[in-house]
């Protein structure tokens, strides 16, 4: 069996949203809600990468684990790379400290993956319902080969429709499983030409000619960048104790 670690990237300095992680949504911080629901997934830890001690301490609190990490990395994948490192781990979960609604069974469908022992590293995908998200550049999407490997992720629209008729796109859900030394790899690549044009990281790991695989999944995922954001999960967890 493989030993699978989900690592937590947790920065206090968000530039959209200041302090996001330990933001109060209905009686506890954002990050205590993410550890939480992280935990009910079918893993062998987890612990949550920190640059600074507010967050630790909170994590402390909640009587979580979390490591202190240095203030230079210049994204959560190489801040996560610096704790696998020192983890017994075959495979390593990067999952946003900024999702509090998580699902563990979006976690557990996404690991699903590594039953190919070829699989270095492995993401998810869902349907675009709202036809609004397609040409949305906050919403990004990708394409898969028939053996369901990333061929290319973008902010455009995925494929490009010559002429009109049904189609499914789908957008990519940003949770990240590596193998371990795959990612120790992969941090240590400069960045690419089109993950530049792009600004999308994965968009490296398929430059320099590895794949990515690809794992649907029915359910989408709610991030927080504003105070709209915020909110909104403040009212869905509200809905969900009435129920």
């Amino acid at each position: 069996m493989l030993k699978v670690v989900a690592v937590i990237p947790a920065r206090l300095n968000s530039t959209r949203l200041p302090r996001k992680l330990l933001l109060d949504i209905n009686g506890k911080p954002m990050i205590q809600h993410v550890y939480e629901n992280v935990l009910k997934a079918n893993l062998d830890d987890v612990v949550v990468a920190c640059d600074h001690m507010e967050i630790f301490e909170c994590v402390e609190a909640f009587d979580g684990k979390a490591i202190m990490t240095s203030v230079d990395h210049i994204n959560g994948t190489s801040r996560i790379a610096e704790v696998a490192k020192k983890l017994e781990a075959d495979v390593i979960l990067n999952v946003q400290g900024d999702e509090p609604l998580i699902d563990s069974n979006v976690i557990n469908r996404l690991l699903e993956g590594f039953k190919d022992p070829s699989c270095q590293m492995a993401t998810l995908k869902t349907e675009i319902i709202n036809n609004d998200e397609v040409k949305d550049p906050n919403c990004v999407k990708v394409i898969t080969d028939m053996n369901n490997n990333a061929i290319y992720f973008s902010r455009y629209p995925l494929p490009y429709l010559r002429e009109e008729r049904e189609h499914r796109f789908f957008k990519h859900i940003g949770i990240y499983a590596y193998r371990k030394d795959f990612l120790i790899k992969y941090v240590k690549f400069e960045p690419t030409p089109l993950e530049l044009c792009e600004s999308l990281e994965q968009l490296r790991v398929l430059e320099n000619g590895y794949k990515i695989k690809i794992l649907e999944t029915s359910q989408d995922m709610i991030g927080i960048d504003t105070p709209e954001d915020l909110d909104r999960i403040r009212e869905i967890l509200n809905d969900s104790k009435k129920n």
